[in-house]
């Protein structure tokens, strides 16, 4: 049983998998076509990485003026920020040090308290500009 009191099932099981094994970000037809011959629906995809959401195993993620959800682990120990290409749509993480620091000391002067940020760089990939 499921904490949200949902019973697991096989095909949940295959669904995040494929999740876990997808490695950085992934839409849920992207999940669907790795699961293909299980009788999984887009529906289930939905509902399993909601629960995921809610559990705090993964974060939605929507770049941009995009309408698309993207789904990405999460890692309570591991801050990082994003590069996103606007022609191809290639997604890069990265963490610095130094925007992490500038960042609170920007708000301390302003006298706020960080609770969180997102951080998202859009521009041209290497191989979009090749």
């Amino acid at each position: 049983m499921l904490r949200s009191g949902r019973r697991n099932t096989h095909q949940r099981d295959r669904i995040v998998e494929a999740f876990f094994q997808a490695g950085g970000h992934v839409t849920l037809q992207q999940l669907l076509d790795r699961v293909p011959d299980e009788g999984i629906g887009f529906a289930t995809v939905y509902r399993t990485m909601k629960m995921l959401v809610e559990a705090g195993v993964a974060h939605e993620r929507r770049f941009g003026d995009s309408d698309q959800t993207l789904y990405e682990l999460a890692d309570m120990d591991e801050h990082h920020d994003h590069v996103i290409c606007v022609r191809c749509g290639r997604i890069e993480e990265f963490e610095d040090e130094i925007i992490e620091r500038r960042q609170h000391e920007v708000a301390a002067a302003l006298d706020w308290q960080v609770t969180h940020h997102r951080h998202e760089i859009y521009g041209i990939c290497p191989q979009c500009r090749a």
